[in-house]
């Protein structure tokens, strides 16, 4: 039996908090498995940026990337390890790069998603360019922007095609408004999109491999209270229905990590923001979710690495198209997208891997979350956010509800451990 090192990489920007608590509970998992005769330990490094040879090896079975959706040094580096080395990486970098928000709306209205009403824009102004005045007088038609929104209907958003973090995004209520706001645009190309309005639930689900978790948001609250921490807020119906959403459209794109916002109107949940392939992962945001998001990262790494799973390399819809053109009614679809994408996530085999391999994680990473470590991770992301005089009423504010989380979680603990009658 032969001793065998996988190396998870992380691959970081600005992210504090997270990557520590990532390397600390899997110090404290201390794991030796006993994979195909051998024991398989695990280590974690943080990706550097540095020049690099095309054909030298990669250290890494798994690198966790939070920085190549705009640092393209690293993106190029990837792409050249996945192609060159057999890199399993979260997420797929060239549907990261070519798949904007633009393309994940007309993916899933194909599929049939209630994706609310959206229009494409040509650009206010444009990048100077040598063909770019003859393209423009013989095929660039003039248009009434005020007849748009009246097609698309008020009220509506103004947004990038292709943005995030609500850069850019304005509520317009009526042809003035749209025009001071498409003026205001500049080179972005956006989209306007008809609103769900008014609506009566803001949900947001993360996806981390097959694992989904659903949150109740609030966009209109300052950015350490957007998260809800409440409950019950939706039915075990609706929240089927929305991890189908976001597996469906995670497995669709080659994403192991995006997040997929919907609004509810009249029961029904229309999906308006779903190509976030980098989603929020600082406590200064999550708080009492993030506790959960560590771990799913964590067990999805773990799973990857231990079991050597291949990437998918290229992205293959047509599964969901035919699925799309079946006539069925869209639950049942939605039903068969996520059928689709429990295979691909190979949902079972980790499932199982996870009972037989981390049966304690659960256990560790409530430990973990009370120590001075976890509270010092808090307290990093704090300082590099908010001004002196705040960064001990956030920290304590942070922590507080961390330690609600390890009460809610000690509830559940206690009661998977009850034997059942």
């Amino acid at each position: 039996m032969a001793e065998v090192v996988r190396r998870i990489g992380l691959s970081l920007g600005a992210d504090l908090c997270w990557p520590i608590c990532f390397e600390k509970i899997l110090e404290r998992l201390d794991l030796a498995l006993p994979l195909d005769g051998d024991t398989v330990r695990f280590e974690v490094e943080r990706v550097t940026i540095e020049p690099f040879d095309l054909a030298q090896p990669v250290r890494y079975d798994v690198v966790l990337d939070r920085l190549t959706h705009w640092y393209h040094t690293s993106r190029e580096w990837i792409k050249k390890a996945v192609v060159m080395n057999d890199l399993y990486v979260f997420n797929n970098p060239w549907s990261i790069q070519a798949n904007e928000k633009h393309t994940s709306y007309a993916a899933m209205m194909r599929l049939g998603f209630p994706v609310p009403d959206t229009w494409l824009l040509p650009p206010k102004e444009y990048e100077p360019a040598a063909d770019l005045q003859v393209t423009l007088d013989r095929y660039a038609r003039l248009f009434d922007l005020g007849e748009v929104g009246e097609k698309v209907g008020y009220p509506l958003f103004i947004k990038p095609f292709d943005g995030g973090a609500w850069v850019g995004v304005s509520k317009i209520a009526d042809r003035a408004e749209l025009q001071k706001a498409y003026d205001a645009s500049g080179r972005r190309i956006m989209h306007l999109q008809k609103a769900v309005d008014p609506f009566d639930l803001f949900v947001r689900a993360v996806g981390v491999g097959p694992q989904v978790h659903v949150m109740k948001y609030d966009p209109g609250a300052p950015l350490h209270d957007r998260y809800k921490v409440e409950f019950d807020f939706v039915s075990a119906e609706e929240w089927q229905t929305l991890a189908n959403y976001c597996l469906t459209i995670n497995a669709f794109f080659g994403w192991d990590f995006n997040s997929c916002e919907s609004l509810r109107q009249d029961g029904v949940f229309h999906p308006i923001d779903f190509a976030n392939a980098c989603p929020d992962s600082q406590v200064t945001s999550l708080h009492y979710h993030f506790p959960w998001l560590v771990k799913a990262k964590l067990k999805w790494a773990l799973f990857v690495a231990a079991t050597r799973r291949r990437m998918r390399k290229n992205l293959d819809w047509e599964p969901f198209f035919d699925l799309a053109t079946s006539g069925a009614p869209f639950r049942d679809r939605l039903a068969g997208y996520a059928r689709l994408a429990h295979e691909r996530f190979e949902s079972d085999r980790f499932v199982e891997f996870c009972g037989r391999h981390l049966p304690h994680i659960d256990e560790v990473v409530w430990e973990f979350f009370g120590t001075p470590e976890a509270k010092r991770a808090v307290r990093l992301k704090v300082e590099a956010l908010f001004p002196a005089h705040e960064v001990e009423s956030f920290t304590e504010h942070f922590w507080g509800l961390i330690q609600f989380w390890r009460k809610t979680e000690s509830d559940f603990l206690s009661r998977r451990d009850v034997p059942q009658p």
